[in-house]
């Protein structure tokens, strides 16, 4: 498979996390380093080993997660962004801070965004593709969009204020739906 080419499924797999990162940038108070790393971090993992897992699985995986992969991610990112809208709307002194790149919120967003490149390693096991190289792209790729998106999200927050946790939360169901169409082909 042409370099090329495999930058290419690379750069629109990392799409759906450069999006997630743009809205953590935007909730998180500080944007330190270790925020940064945790999130490119597990999104560069978990976009590297989902083409492996869906290589590996091959086709037998196939037959019962691709009617419902779509299901699964859009629900992922509509839970989390929902609870973020929900304590938006809380009492800033009774609620605590919420941070995207720590606990359950970085396993689901990491998670949620990568089930795409699950499909991409099935695909590819099909084509009789040797995983390692993309595997290796694609995580490279996700890790470093994401840091872009961090700082992204960063300057946008600076410069909208306000309620930006009610906004990244639409901003991550509005991701969901978006998964949801293309794969419903409704639009």
């Amino acid at each position: 498979m042409p370099l090329i080419t495999l930058f290419a499924i690379a750069f629109g797999l990392a799409m759906d996390a450069f999006a997630v990162a743009i809205t953590a940038g935007i909730v998180l108070e500080r944007l330190s380093f270790r925020a940064v790393f945790r999130l490119s971090w597990h999104f560069g993992l978990f976009q590297f080993l989902m083409p492996i897992l869906g290589w590996t699985a091959g086709l037998t995986i196939h037959k019962w997660i691709v009617d419902y992969d779509h299901w699964i991610a859009f629900g992922l990112l509509s839970f989390v962004g929902g609870r973020m809208i929900y304590e938006s709307f809380q009492d800033s002194s009774l609620k605590e801070s919420s941070d995207p790149t720590r606990g359950w919120n970085l396993v689901l967003f990491s998670l949620a965004t990568s089930i795409d490149a699950l499909a991409v390693g099935l695909s590819l096991a099909v084509l009789g593709v040797n995983i390692w190289l993309p595997s290796v792209i694609i995580g490279i790729v996700a890790c470093l969009m994401t840091i872009l998106g961090m700082h992204l999200g960063r300057r946008l927050g600076r410069l909208l204020g306000g309620r930006m946790e009610l906004v990244g939360g639409l901003i991550l169901i509005g991701i969901g739906l978006k998964i949801l169409s293309e794969h419903l082909q409704l639009f």
